[in-house]
């Protein structure tokens, strides 16, 4: 009895880590860091795009470009694949590369709705437990996910430093 019961919660907790295969509903609180705003919870790119207390966001959607090859293959084989991202609004490298990943959603028209953007606390917690399943000690973390699953991530600067073409050598591995 004990065994089955064992295998029923791994089963449970196995199907709640599908659950990113669907576009995540907006859940999320507004707390103060150090004097300022902080999001967590699921957000989505309006609430940080539009908010002058998130002014990095649009101030770095100015520099630089999302890798070429990258962007072709996000354009290509954007059907095949969606997107979990982990990041905190109070973090710089999250202010970093936040708006270098939207480049490269902008540039290859992937649809923004196959993406999930989690807001985590200083202690890099979300809601729902999802920094615990998909064990986020860094961010950010772009996690690239076919259905459901993921095939690959990419955390803070990754290996190469330049995490549009890191993604784009990820999403390319899919068939």
């Amino acid at each position: 009895m004990r065994y089955f019961v064992g295998l029923m919660m791994v089963m449970l907790f196995a199907m709640s880590c599908v659950q990113p295969l669907k576009t995540l509903k907006l859940n999320y609180q507004v707390k103060e860091d150090k004097g300022r705003k902080m999001l967590y919870g699921v957000i989505n790119r309006g609430l940080i795009a539009n908010d002058t207390a998130f002014g990095w966001f649009n101030e770095n959607m100015k520099y630089g470009q999302p890798d070429a090859a990258a962007v072709n293959t996000f354009k290509q084989k954007k059907d095949k694949f969606s997107l979990l991202v982990f990041g905190g609004t109070w973090c710089e490298d999250t202010q970093n590369l936040l708006p270098k990943f939207y480049q490269l959603i902008d540039a290859s028209g992937f649809p923004e709705n196959k993406i999930n953007l989690l807001a985590v606390d200083r202690q890099k917690q979300t809601v729902n437990n999802f920094h615990f399943i998909y064990k986020i000690t860094k961010v950010p973390t772009f996690i690239v996910l076919k259905k459901g699953l993921e095939i690959g991530r990419v955390t803070e600067y990754g290996t190469k430093g330049d995490i549009t073409k890191e993604l784009g050598e990820i999403v390319a591995g899919i068939k």
